[in-house]
């Protein structure tokens, strides 16, 4: 008696839910991300051996090789805030666009009195724009004043956000906040000492120097 051979079908799968799940997780990055601004100048900054992370709640001077310095610091609300108490301390004129695109800013470097139309310039006309970095010779230190009015804005924050914590029974990182020079290899010394000497001027003792990573040589 002959054999009955059964149809043989091969299985499929439905990659329609997969594929909406695809393009609904892509959605989502696209709407979360957000892009890396432009900074305003390239460091080349010297190699080191440690690869200690740099700290999230951090207050960083970057010096580039012809000895300009540029600031920068975390927290949207802490540099819009930082932002008003130097406007009152050089008599600036801002309204509530120009802290909100300061806010938006990891670092800048122009002079303060020049800082409500560099505000107001576009991204690519910052990027083309010649700065010459904030000034803090010992004739005009405005650097230093940027460093301890910043400072004084990140510990306020840095207290409400543990008192916020505190009342809703919520875990604090209390890491507290870090500062860090990044200079260019080629930076004067003079230069770098200055910045240096803003710090202990300011009873700030510890901070960091961000170098890169050096890379092990290939045998």
């Amino acid at each position: 008696m002959p054999k009955i051979k059964m149809p043989r079908s091969s299985p499929s799968l439905d990659m329609t839910p997969m594929v909406d799940l695809a393009f609904l997780l892509v959605t989502f990055f696209m709407l979360t991300a957000s892009f890396r601004q432009v900074e305003p100048v390239v460091i080349e900054a010297p190699s080191s051996i440690a690869e200690d992370l740099l700290p999230e709640n951090v207050v960083q001077v970057t010096i580039d090789k012809d000895g300009r310095a540029f600031f920068g610091m975390s927290g949207f609300e802490v540099r819009k805030n930082t932002l008003r108490q130097i406007a009152e301390e050089f008599s600036l004129k801002l309204d509530e666009d120009h802290y909100q695109k300061f806010a938006g800013m990891n670092m800048f470097g122009v002079d303060t009195r020049q800082l409500p139309q560099y505000l107001m310039l576009s991204e690519s006309e910052r990027e083309n724009l010649g700065t010459k970095g904030i000034p803090y010779d010992s004739t005009n230190n405005q650097l230093k004043t940027w460093i301890d009015l910043g400072r004084r804005e990140a510990a306020k924050e840095y207290q409400r956000l543990k008192e916020e914590a505190k009342e809703r029974n919520r875990p604090f990182k209390d890491d507290g906040l870090r500062y860090a020079i990044k200079a260019d290899g080629k930076a004067p010394y003079d230069k770098v000492k200055a910045v240096i000497q803003i710090f202990k001027d300011l009873n700030i003792y510890r901070f960091n120097m961000i170098t890169n990573v050096e890379e092990e040589p290939k045998i």
